[in-house]
């Protein structure tokens, strides 16, 4: 759930769906004390779905969220089911009280107005440290409560499904390209590449979105030593189980701010720290070496940032939200960035130049990370 600010009144362009939402809300009003007439918009995200904050006289910060996920579009059941995982595992997320399952409406928690996203300044990195060393706790609690058979596969199918988004939104719609059989090869080999080392991690829950504008400053004072003021975590209805390194790859090379590589170091060091104090790296001599461990998380992050470009794409060509695309040259940036230092993936990096016409240095990586 992302926190860009809506015009209010709220627009309901189907009258039946505007009179079932209001009676819905007004039969809460005894159980949790909602106060109808302070409903207003509070968010909106990539999907169909919309959120309201509204008063209530019966909870400790005076609102709740009411989430409009029209049932035509969204399946609430799996932002019902790894809520209550997180909850189980000591991550601070919003509490289901109401669920109308048939209409697609849900009263929950509401963690707080602003956005982790709002909060920094890569021109900061001290200042951002606190709410990091807070994230990876949260993260490596959701990954040590990690259960087969919970949540669905981030299986080769998906990883696939995922990487094609590129060619076919980013390049092909966007770019306007089409692409030549060598050039088609090479993208088909470099996927074969990413998925094989990314098939070969160890696997947890995975929020498959864990960035800051995810992440929600507290109501009161961001005071990590209590649970209320500890950082909270939105948007994670699509997790899975998958690649462990997928979250702290997603945290450090953000969709809407870039850190200097310094900084993505010392974070990413810090988890894996943690993570290997909690006894999660037991792949490929991960626990002892961190170089070997960076180099996952790179080649994870190359998913990641492939797969963001086409959906960004895909969010302003197909679903009108032009917004998103504004933030592809970053993930260009990224992808070019990690192509530049693995030999395997040169001829990735000359692809990109040919589409985005431009010519990059190589640096290559081979060993243990300095």
């Amino acid at each position: 759930m992302s926190t860009t600010r809506l015009p209010s009144p709220i627009d309901w362009p189907d009258a039946a769906r505007a009179r079932a939402f209001d009676q819905w809300l007004q039969g809460l009003a005894a159980e949790h004390g909602v106060q109808p007439d302070t409903l207003r918009l509070a968010s909106a995200d990539a999907s169909f779905r919309r959120y309201f904050r509204v008063d209530s006289a019966q909870t400790p910060d005076g609102t709740l969220i009411v989430m409009d996920a029209p049932p035509a579009h969204e399946d609430c059941r799996p932002f019902v089911r790894v809520a209550a995982l997180m909850h189980a595992a000591g991550v601070r997320a919003p509490r289901v009280l109401a669920w109308d399952e048939a209409q697609g409406f849900l009263l929950l928690t509401d963690l707080g107005e602003q956005t982790l996203l709002d909060a920094l300044d890569p021109a900061r990195p001290e200042a951002a440290l606190p709410y990091f060393k807070d994230a990876i706790a949260a993260l490596v609690a959701w990954q040590q409560a990690s259960r087969p058979g919970e949540l669905p596969p981030y299986d080769e199918a998906l990883l696939r499904r995922e990487l094609v988004l590129f060619p076919d939104w980013y390049v092909a719609r966007h770019r306007g390209l089409t692409l030549t059989d060598a050039q088609r090869q090479t993208l088909a080999a470099t996927f074969n590449l990413i998925v094989q080392r990314v098939l070969a991690q160890p696997t947890v829950w995975v929020h498959r979105d864990f960035m800051a504008r995810n992440l929600m400053l507290p109501h009161g004072d961001f005071d990590p030593t209590r649970p209320e003021g500890r950082l909270g975590v939105l948007d994670f209805q699509d997790a899975v189980h998958g690649p462990l390194t997928y979250d702290i790859a997603s945290l450090m090379r953000d969709a809407f701010l870039s850190w200097d590589e310094e900084v993505v170091l010392d974070v990413t060091i810090r988890y894996w720290e943690a993570a290997r104090r909690a006894g999660l790296l037991d792949a490929e001599g991960w626990a002892q070496d961190f170089g070997a461990f960076y180099r996952a998380v790179e080649w994870m992050g190359l998913q990641r940032h492939l797969k963001v470009a086409g959906i960004f794409a895909r969010l302003t060509l197909r679903d009108g939200k032009p917004r998103y695309l504004a933030d592809a040259p970053r993930f260009i940036g990224y992808i070019r960035h990690s192509a530049a230092r693995y030999r395997e993936l040169a001829p990735l990096l000359r692809l990109l130049d040919a589409i985005e016409g431009q010519d990059t240095p190589m640096a290559y990586s081979f060993g243990r990370l300095g």
